[in-house]
């Protein structure tokens, strides 16, 4: 199978290439100008989302595609409210538009469990309601929208996957807290916590997030619907036991410097039973310390070195 991956510059998108890779497909990269080497893709396109004229050439010989372009940054989102929802609803739109004039009837889309917001019970299945609580979840659950009114339509087959909190491998973003606590480790810093430590979050292993892709086009839903799974490790991971964690991979001292609480929710946790009853998949990478140890050893051999640590709170 062809499969367009849009956003292919991106930390999971260079994962998903290598997943369709391996599982006998051919991907297609998709990238809004030319950047380092993506290793994987037996071709790269260049066009912007919102670009009608460049992204119906993208989408040209394709069987299905795989959308991972988007803004991400929930803090961000709030002074930017409209670029979010430019960069994710409009240009889901625009996308949806160029599949349906090409023909092309699969999608698997890279959502957030962050739509769900913050429920009080644990974990969270596919029947919670939606609260998302900030610009960048709206835009996602936007998109979702408009992708299910398109599937109901008929002619199209789409996974939505709700990711949880992706870490491992080489992690762009030193502002999450897996490479910041490896950082402060590694320089002998103090990690800023907010709060005792307690604050609970499910980590999934970036390789079995970009096999989630590979199993939903293995298994794709029905034409004409639009499913919703959940994608995490399903178990939840306290601050205490990351550093814990780095400290047993790295051999390393990590001390904590604990801050006041923060508003943030103690504890979210996806439960991933629905995607593995219907498409087989499952996570197996994502123990915090295989996460840890991926991203350390990642990050070590990587010719930038261990990245120095930032002060802004977990």
């Amino acid at each position: 199978m062809r499969v367009l991956v849009t956003g292919a510059n991106g930390y999971l998108a260079r994962a998903v290439i290598a997943a369709l890779h391996a599982a006998g497909h051919e991907p297609i990269a998709m990238v809004r100008s030319r950047g380092p080497v993506i290793p994987g893709p037996t071709e790269v396109r260049i066009a912007d989302l919102l670009d009608a004229d460049a992204l119906s050439g993208a989408v040209r010989d394709v069987d299905a595609v795989c959308h991972l372009a988007g803004l991400t940054r929930a803090r961000e989102s709030f002074t930017e409210p409209l670029r979010y929802f430019r960069g994710n609803a409009t240009a889901t739109a625009a996308l949806l538009e160029a599949m349906a004039e090409a023909e092309v009837g699969t999608l698997v889309f890279a959502s957030t469990a962050a739509i769900y917001g913050t429920p009080d019970r644990q974990p969270m299945t596919e029947d919670f309601p939606d609260a998302p609580p900030h610009p960048y979840a709206r835009s996602k659950l936007a998109a979702e929208l408009a992708i299910e009114a398109t599937a109901q339509s008929g002619h199209l087959s789409a996974a939505i996957l709700r990711l949880s909190n992706i870490a491992g491998g080489f992690d762009p973003d030193p502002t999450r807290l897996i490479p910041r606590a490896l950082a402060a480790a590694s320089t002998n810093s103090p990690l800023p916590v907010n709060g005792d430590g307690s604050s609970t979050r499910d980590y999934l292993h970036i390789t079995d997030a970009a096999q989630a892709f590979a199993a939903c086009l293995a298994h794709p839903p029905h034409p004409g619907t639009a499913t919703r799974y959940n994608i995490g490790s399903g178990h939840g991971t306290t601050i205490l036991e990351v550093a814990a964690a780095v400290e047993r991979v790295t051999g390393l001292s990590l001390t904590l410097d604990h801050r006041p609480p923060a508003p943030e929710p103690p504890t979210l946790i996806v439960d991933p039973s629905k995607v593995i009853a219907e498409t087989g998949w499952k996570p197996v990478h994502s123990t915090i310390d295989q996460i840890v140890g991926d991203t350390w050893r990642a990050d070590t051999k990587s010719p930038l070195g261990v990245r120095p640590i930032r002060t802004s709170g977990s």
